[in-house]
């Protein structure tokens, strides 16, 4: 058999457009040339999508600071119905005639359900969970409220939308959750907008914040634990990776510390943890992982107490694969090479695909 063809779509109109060119050159540099072609498809800052050189489609690559789409003219059709091959004097590629599909355009529009629903009706397979599953991790309000439901420990929160602005004080959130507090977007991820505060200053900076870039804020109680996470790999049998710590050099594990600042964090992989610790995290994990109807790969991240308890703080549903993500990091420990993890990860996505082809879509089908 040939090659699968398989699209990388990376970038986005997310403030984590950034992060998305870093860990897209990361998967091109390692996905494996014997059996996959790659097709990139860059989708710049105001929405428009472009067929990428695999030679020439990022500027600045190195510095994660000024790192850049290089855009180009060549454009992306999605033809609906047959798939049938394009005009040969037709310029525009064919999205439908991929074999598959690597999204990791992180955040909203790629991470948050919209860009796996236009995969859906355009049938191609593709790399992550599904619709649904991918909606409720990006709105942390909804996720964590679906996870208590299920037995699962999280922090204590309240959820606001924007028309309540005006009613939320520190003396009435302190007063139920205490004066030392994390002001997050409900619908971001990589810590964008999250502030930690303490005080009725820093607290109205935070909400105001977190309001520009979501329409509902949660404001969570500090969880004083050790920062662990645990990578999950599979559809309907999910395995988990050996967990990993962060130990961050800051206040907490900010976008700087992720993403740019090298020094930010320290990332212990696998993590310091007993066997009965370790196993403890993992089978949390997964069942965060299964609650949340996730498939394919979720990054779940976890706090773990003095006492031994252990809260999910939030499931990413399309992590950083970043040359510093703890993802794949967390999978080379547990012994799976950067390579055949994309390798299995397409695979997973295909496998799926073909499993949903097996459905009827009629009751009067055979």
């Amino acid at each position: 058999m040939g090659k699968k063809r398989v699209g990388i779509i990376f970038g986005g109109k997310s403030v984590e457009h950034e992060v998305s060119l870093q860990s897209a050159k990361n998967i091109v540099e390692a996905i494996d040339p014997h059996k996959f072609e790659a097709v990139l498809i860059g989708i710049d800052k105001e929405g428009n999508w472009h067929v990428s050189d695999p030679t020439n489609y990022l500027l600045h690559a190195d510095d994660p600071e000024r790192i850049e789409l290089n855009t180009t003219t060549d454009i992306i059709s999605i033809r609906f119905g047959e798939k049938q091959k394009i005009d040969e004097n037709d310029k525009a590629h064919v999205l439908n005639e991929l074999d598959a599909i690597f999204p990791i355009v992180h955040g909203t529009l790629g991470e948050d359900g919209s860009l796996q629903g236009l995969l859906r009706i355009a049938d191609v397979p593709f790399v992550g969970p599904d619709v649904l599953s991918s909606a409720i991790c990006m709105d942390k309000d909804v996720a964590k409220t679906l996870l208590a439901s299920a037995g699962i420990n999280v922090a204590k929160g309240v959820a606001y939308d924007r028309t309540e602005r005006e009613s939320i004080t520190f003396e009435d959130v302190s007063s139920k959750l205490g004066n030392s507090l994390f002001i997050k977007p409900a619908n971001q991820g990589s810590s964008v907008g999250v502030s930690k505060v303490q005080t009725k200053e820093e607290f109205e900076k935070g909400i105001d914040d977190a309001f520009t870039f979501d329409h509902k804020i949660i404001i969570e109680e500090t969880v004083v634990g050790r920062e662990i996470e645990c990578s999950i790999l599979g559809n309907e049998h999910p395995k988990a990776s050996l967990p990993g710590e962060i130990l961050p050099q800051t206040s907490f594990y900010s976008y700087e510390s992720k993403y740019i600042d090298e020094d930010g964090a320290i990332l212990e992989a696998p993590a310091n943890l007993t066997d009965e610790q370790v196993k403890e995290v993992q089978d949390i994990s997964i069942r965060a992982f299964k609650t949340l109807q996730c498939e394919g790969l979720a990054r779940v991240d976890v706090f773990l107490t003095e006492d031994g308890k252990i809260y999910v703080n939030e499931i990413n549903t399309l992590p950083g694969f970043t040359k510093i993500s703890m993802y794949p990091k967390l999978w080379e420990v547990s012994g799976m090479t950067y390579t055949n993890l994309i390798t299995e990860l397409i695979e997973l996505g295909m496998e799926r695909h073909q499993r949903d082809q097996m459905l009827k879509s009629s009751v009067f089908d055979a």
